[in-house]
């Protein structure tokens, strides 16, 4: 019991005592001890140490029971071990091979694994291997596919053969569906789903309200985007600083600067300190509205009270100067970006290159950018390597979140909806 305790705080260190202790009192560790120690190792970081064990057990023993399974794909995953996980799931795959079958969750984690790697068509073919085996498909599993899907189309006919299927929408199945609307402009059908969803009984978890609150927030509609608001409230869910900053920017979207500057102060006097997104949708606002001074004084603002940009911020700022017509100062943001630590992505130089109208300027934007893909090559060699614990995307998922609060909340709720209710640990 102490050792599993330890194994889901991700306290490798105690859990390495206790196993030890286990041994030197002659008590040999079960399958129960070792899958603790490995998860102990695979939460705290220690990828490695995790598949050490896994391997262990797999060569000498006790057998890995289907928890045991379940909890290493997830750390292989977790610790950027793909390739690790898809071996380990053909095995399973191996009836002769095999000492289990693959179960629901053991599928359900490789979709969200093949998601992470953008590598959808193998997500949908994991899908339906599910049916050819016999695996219960379970409204989770249709979530996960309507999560990555970029067609409103493709989204909605996920959304039929799920309800054909006998299973049930949840709330994240409509948030899904509501957001693929709201991406697509269509309003009317994304306002359809929410009463739909209202009808059905069911109410959202707090960040199913966000996903919703971002889904009508996307195409600026206003008033529903304010519904939801209200409604988390209702519910007693306390918008945070996601949710405020995801209703101001449906203002921004419906070109309503003044009803942004509003809400803006109202988040200030709910005891909310503005972030880089907060600041980033008002600028980005004010930059489509070709305002120059407002964003700047915005820009300047948020300065002004510690909040650092980011390269989307950046980005915003030197498209806007360019397409006023002002090629230096678009040039002169552009450099900021590497000053601010942000070397230029791909999307900075097509932007700067798009900004180039005359000779003498493309020949200049594919000096400046050349140089600067080199420097920044440079600087990425030059760095100290980190051994991270899987979490080495997350600069860049904040660094995009300048659009939206929630692009990775879909990920959350789809695993916390099946996995963290009965998988005794899994996650």
């Amino acid at each position: 019991m102490l050792l599993t305790a330890y194994g889901k705080q991700g306290d490798f260190n105690r859990a390495e005592r206790v196993f030890s202790l286990m041994n030197k009192k002659g008590y040999t560790p079960s399958v129960i001890s070792h899958t603790a120690l490995m998860e102990a190792y695979g939460r705290g970081g220690r990828y490695n140490n995790a598949e050490a064990i896994f391997r262990r057990m797999l060569s000498s023993g006790p057998q890995p029971s289907a928890l045991t399974y379940q909890i290493i794909l997830k750390i292989f995953v977790e610790g950027g071990k793909f390739k690790e996980a898809e071996d380990l799931f053909e095995t399973l795959l191996n009836e002769e091979k095999s000492p289990l079958k693959p179960d629901q969750k053991m599928f359900h984690m490789m979709i969200y694994m093949h998601k992470k790697a953008r590598s959808y068509e193998k997500a949908r073919k994991v899908f339906a291997l599910m049916a050819e085996r016999g695996v219960q498909q379970s409204t989770v599993t249709y979530n996960s596919l309507m999560s990555f899907e970029t067609n409103y189309k493709e989204v909605s006919k996920m959304y039929d053969q799920m309800q054909r299927s006998g299973l049930q929408p949840d709330v994240v199945s409509y948030a899904l569906l509501i957001n693929a609307y709201g991406k697509a402009r269509r309003e009317d059908e994304a306002l359809a789903v929410f009463e739909e969803m209202l009808d059905a009984g069911v109410r959202p978890t707090h960040k199913a309200y966000n996903i919703l609150l971002d889904a009508f927030a996307i195409s600026g509609m206003v008033e529903q985007a304010r519904t939801v608001f209200k409604s988390m409230k209702r519910d007693r869910f306390t918008p945070d600083l996601c949710s405020y900053t995801t209703m101001l920017s449906a203002y921004v979207n419906a070109s309503d600067m003044e009803g942004a500057e509003n809400f803006f102060r109202r988040l200030k006097q709910d005891g909310f300190e503005p972030n880089v997104v907060t600041y980033g949708a008002l600028i980005k606002g004010y930059a489509k509205k070709n305002n120059l001074e407002k964003m700047m004084e915005k820009y300047e603002e948020m300065q002004a009270c510690g909040v650092k940009a980011n390269q989307t911020v950046l980005t915003t700022i030197m498209d806007a100067y360019g397409k006023n017509r002002d090629f230096g100062s678009a040039v002169v943001w552009y450099k900021e970006m590497e000053s601010c630590g942000f070397p230029p992505d791909q999307k900075a130089k097509n932007v700067l290159l798009s900004l180039a109208k005359t000779v003498e300027e493309q020949e200049e934007a594919n000096q400046i950018a050349g140089n600067l893909d080199q420097s920044s090559n440079e600087h990425r060699l030059n760095r100290v390597p980190r051994f991270v614990d899987g979490d080495s995307d997350d600069e860049h998922d904040e660094e995009e979140g300048a659009t939206s609060c929630d692009e990775r909340q879909d990920e959350l709720i789809l695993l916390n909806s099946d996995h963290g209710r009965n998988s005794g640990g899994l996650l």
